[in-house]
């Protein structure tokens, strides 16, 4: 059984399109954890558009479960991530424009930045995943850099069902090389059918859709639907 990673970015998106206290992405997590999260997820962006310093800090006093740091691979990130010391982080690449994160880490040309980050972070007794494309050279290169996990990025099987064999090729790939393996981003209740039994994937980490759902039935239900997928 596959673990659920619960991303609760949109909530506090939410928050800051009006500047108010709420909705608190304190309480979404707590909600998320007894509805049985695994853990959570939250992206601290540069122009931090949506989850705040407050936000990571306190989360890493308050969950019960576990804190995975999606971040930048920049100095400033970094430094916050040793002193925070989540219990994982996950590189991503980031630009300012986009409105979610539109492609995989490019580990092959960012090797050297990567593996320090990855040496640095592991100094402190944290474990780093790398999001990635479904594609062999970059696991490969995601290993060679000391990285304990990495994430598939979904993305494109979510847009194009038919690339779901390149999702399952790479997740091969990944376990061939002795790295943990997590999938994430666009999935939703109806396309991580084909993925949710595959023995290999140790995480899924969902955000957008499971917030999405909440908007109509409540977190705690929606919650509790995307874990029964998992079953």
């Amino acid at each position: 059984m596959a673990l659920l990673g619960v991303n609760i970015d949109h909530v506090a998106t939410l928050r800051q399109l009006r500047g108010t206290k709420y909705p608190d992405p304190l309480a979404a997590a707590a909600l998320c954890e007894l509805a049985g999260a695994d853990s959570i997820t939250v992206h601290l962006r540069e122009d931090r558009r949506h989850i705040q310093d407050r936000d990571v800090e306190m989360l890493k006093k308050t969950l019960q479960t576990r804190l995975n740091l999606e971040m930048a691979v920049t100095e400033e990130m970094v430094e916050i991530a040793c002193d925070l010391r989540p219990n994982s982080v996950c590189l991503v690449p980031e630009k300012r424009q986009e409105v979610t994160t539109e492609g995989g880490l490019d580990v092959i040309s960012l090797f050297e930045p990567v593996k320090n980050a990855v040496l640095r972070l592991n100094e402190k007794g944290v474990q780093v995943s790398l999001f990635i494309d479904p594609d062999q050279k970059q696991i490969e290169a995601s290993k060679k850099t000391g990285a304990q996990m990495v994430e598939i990025h979904t993305g494109s099987y979510c847009s194009h069902p038919e690339e779901l064999h390149q999702i399952l090729k790479s997740i091969e790939w990944a376990k061939s090389c002795d790295l943990i393996c997590n999938a994430g981003h666009g999935l939703d209740y109806i396309n991580i059918q084909p993925l949710a039994k595959h023995s290999d994937i140790h995480e899924f980490n969902i955000g957008h859709s499971i917030v999405s759902r909440a908007v109509l039935i409540g977190l705690d239900q929606a919650v509790r639907d995307m874990k029964a997928l998992l079953l």
